[in-house]
């Protein structure tokens, strides 16, 4: 026998029927008629209907004055009655404790515009289930990541989000007081997941902030976002770095699908799709051959793809070979960083791929240059000083073996997973240009 006093969830009720329980939750709706009162109390896990008979006791009492996302202790009879939509189940109350009122009326409702909902984001995602979703399917998207990372061999780091110097081109970089001198946020954990290679780490996962100071006010910009990041040391070429990455993600796709695939199509209508490995691949050339055949030509756009271009190459690859994953490759050296591995017949291309899933990139990697001489050299091309790269060009000179890796957005995979139309929906509290609140 449960005692009154513990808290049951509302998905556990059903097997508590005929005995008095405790609910703790907040106030959905309520439905105050001349003879009967109807409370919605909605926790975590579901909404259960609270039904009592008016008598002028305390509890009709403290029913009548609740309000909207008031929270809320209910203790009362699970009683079975089949004419109650939710789980054919309500519960009689004995007692009825408010443990924080709600202000009314409330800031936003179901009509309400993202950014207001983004002004007042712990109720947005306390009311909408679509939001708490979302979070679990992050938490699980997340763990089937780790499990595929551990169970190949990966240590998971933790790298500073402090630089002493800004990143390699110095662009796109947050600064800040650092007691007597300038600090910058890292843009990404790449130069340290490389030092880590170069320590004997064999192969290292990280997810953590990312932090970009990019004026750009797409839906798929955000100024600090969640990386997952990935090094493996000892590659043949930047193919084995790929390969960890489609067989990661479709382990990581497939928990998701098991774990949540119903509850997902349910919720978001959308049909979570397990991929098959191996992703196809096309490279930058082939790709920008395709596009400009039919008529794309973006002004000012030589060697990279602007957005339609890649949404081109996803439609074009679905029709092709029926898949939503493509790797492009081979990125140009100009549009790539210094670091990037250039093939010995082929200076002016890189080992380097995007990925993009239904024609969102989701993904950067790439093998990465490891010895010291031709770092040197590919910096100087770049027009780059390698004093303020000192710290970071150590750790090629003593022994560092050939290496690869990739950095990948969460919010990013969690919008197409779900058919969002902006990052910031994938997001607990964004940042964004014009958003450094709440």
């Amino acid at each position: 026998m449960i005692h009154a006093t513990s808290r049951v969830l509302v998905a556990e009720l059903r097997q508590h029927v005929g005995q008095t329980v405790s609910i703790s939750g907040w106030v959905n709706t309520h439905r105050l008629q001349r003879t009967m009162q109807f409370i919605l109390v909605r926790d975590h896990t579901g909404t259960a209907q609270v039904t009592h008979k008016r008598g002028g006791d305390a509890i009709e009492a403290e029913l009548e004055h609740l309000t909207t996302e008031s929270a809320v202790r209910i203790t009362g009879r699970v009683v079975d009655n089949p004419v109650v939509k939710l789980g054919g189940l309500e519960i009689i109350p004995e007692s009825v404790e408010v443990l924080n009122r709600a202000e009314a009326p409330l800031p936003i409702d179901e009509h309400t515009g993202l950014e207001q909902r983004l002004d007042w984001r712990f109720l947005d995602v306390r009311r909408r289930s679509t939001a708490q979703l979302l979070f679990a399917v992050q938490t699980t998207l997340e763990q089937g990541m780790r499990e595929y990372a551990y169970a190949h061999g990966c240590t998971e780091m933790h790298t500073p989000k402090l630089m002493g110097t800004a990143s390699e081109s110095g662009a796109e970089v947050f600064k800040l007081g650092y007691f007597d001198r300038s600090a910058y946020l890292a843009q990404s954990p790449q130069f340290f997941k490389q030092m880590a290679i170069s320590a004997g780490v064999d192969r290292v996962f990280e997810i953590g902030p990312v932090f970009r100071a990019e004026p750009s006010f797409t839906s798929r910009h955000a100024t600090e976002f969640t990386g997952v990041d990935v090094e493996l040391a000892w590659i043949t070429d930047v193919e084995d770095v790929m390969a960890f990455e489609e067989q990661m993600l479709a382990h990581a796709i497939g928990k998701v699908a098991e774990v949540h695939g119903e509850a997902i199509r349910e919720t978001y209508g959308v049909e979570v799709v397990v991929p098959i490995t191996p992703f196809p691949r096309i490279t930058m050339a082939e790709a920008q051959a395709f596009l400009r055949a039919k008529g794309w030509d973006p002004e000012g756009l030589k060697e990279d793809l602007d957005p339609e271009g890649e949404r081109g190459i996803a439609a074009h690859m679905r029709e092709q070979v029926g898949h939503d994953f493509v790797f492009i490759t081979h990125y140009p050296t100009s549009i790539r960083p210094f670091y990037h591995m250039r093939p010995a017949d082929r200076p002016d291309v890189t080992l380097s791929f995007d990925l993009l899933w239904k024609g969102l990139e989701i993904t950067t990697g790439a093998q990465r240059e490891h010895r010291y001489d031709v770092l040197l050299k590919q910096a100087a091309e770049k027009g780059m000083g390698t004093e303020p790269l000192q710290d970071y060009l150590n750790a090629f000179r003593f022994g560092c073996p050939p290496h690869g890796g990739l950095g990948m957005g969460l919010g990013r995979v969690l919008m197409v997973m779900l058919g969002l139309e902006s990052i910031r929906e994938a997001t607990f509290l964004f940042r964004g240009p014009n958003r450094l609140t709440p």
